[in-house]
């Protein structure tokens, strides 16, 4: 029998580093993180039904809002909306991940990859601008943050795919590419992934792949270097896990990054991060 998953920070296979990250930033960090995380639970709870899903969502935004509902499960999104007013931030860094988790309540279905990435654009993306507005980065820095964010979403659900496919009752591979390897719905709740389902990740794989080369230059052109070693760090996660992804059987054993590779990932990022010097992004880049 799988158990529900109740993620905690300690869990997430891609943590925002808040040891990096100045002390007068890392309640508006927590907050943030905290609200994505209990929106994400509604959203992702087996026990719910959609309609209560999406009515708790609804109410969430309408907190963030300025609308005084009560209940526990809101307060964090009435301390986010305290931050955020404070700190002039917009409130679509938190709006917008709960247009990605209706989709989700939803049961939205996916026929193409440009589908796909634009439901991260609204599930991952926000994030990445978010720290990019904490650091008060030039907005000329949000798109390959964008694909940097859509590249971690992916991954997520390629490891996701079994528990995502049993429990949730829910796919993100796009349809088109089940069609062209010949993967079944059932191919995804098997106890071993099959050659059809390992072709169309592969597949998926090199499509992330040029999502992480678009978003190499993030790190480049950021002015922090806090954030440019947080960057270079997620990159470096990424790509053990692609390597995990590509090497091993998704189905058969949940892939967790080791406590060595985080380790790894921490000191090279730390040291590429201290030795890259910021560029300027040019038109083209933008």
């Amino acid at each position: 029998m799988i158990k529900e998953r109740h993620k905690q920070q300690k869990d997430e296979n891609f943590p925002v580093a808040f040891c990096l990250f100045p002390r007068a930033y890392r309640d508006t960090v927590n907050a943030y993180y905290k609200f994505a995380r209990e929106v994400d639970d509604v959203a992702d709870n087996p026990h719910l039904s959609s309609q209560n899903k999406l009515d708790i969502l609804n109410n969430m935004e309408r907190v963030l809002g300025g609308a005084h509902i009560r209940g526990k499960k809101f307060a964090f999104a009435r301390c986010l909306r305290e931050i955020f007013v404070k700190e002039n931030f917009s409130l679509s860094l938190a709006t917008d991940l709960l247009k990605a988790f209706r989709q989700d309540a939803a049961g939205f279905e996916y026929q193409t990859w440009n589908q796909l990435t634009e439901y991260c654009r609204y599930s991952a993306a926000p994030v990445g601008r978010f720290l990019l507005a904490l650091y008060n980065e030039s907005p000329s820095t949000y798109l390959p943050a964008a694909s940097l964010c859509a590249a971690l979403q992916i991954v997520n659900h390629i490891q996701d795919i079994g528990y995502d496919a049993k429990v949730l009752k829910r796919i993100y591979i796009p349809s088109e590419m089940m069609l062209k390897y010949h993967v079944k719905n059932s191919d995804l709740v098997k106890n071993e992934v099959t050659d059809g389902l390992r072709n169309c990740v592969n597949e998926m794989i090199e499509k992330v792949q040029g999502l992480l080369k678009e978003a190499r230059v993030l790190p480049c052109v950021v002015n922090s270097k806090i954030l440019r070693i947080e960057v270079f760090v997620i990159i470096y996660l990424t790509q053990y896990m692609i390597h995990k992804l590509l090497t091993r059987d998704f189905l058969k054993k949940d892939l967790k990054l080791s406590s060595f590779e985080r380790g790894k990932a921490l000191v090279k990022g730390v040291v590429k991060g201290l030795l890259t010097r910021k560029k300027t992004l040019s038109r083209k880049g933008i």
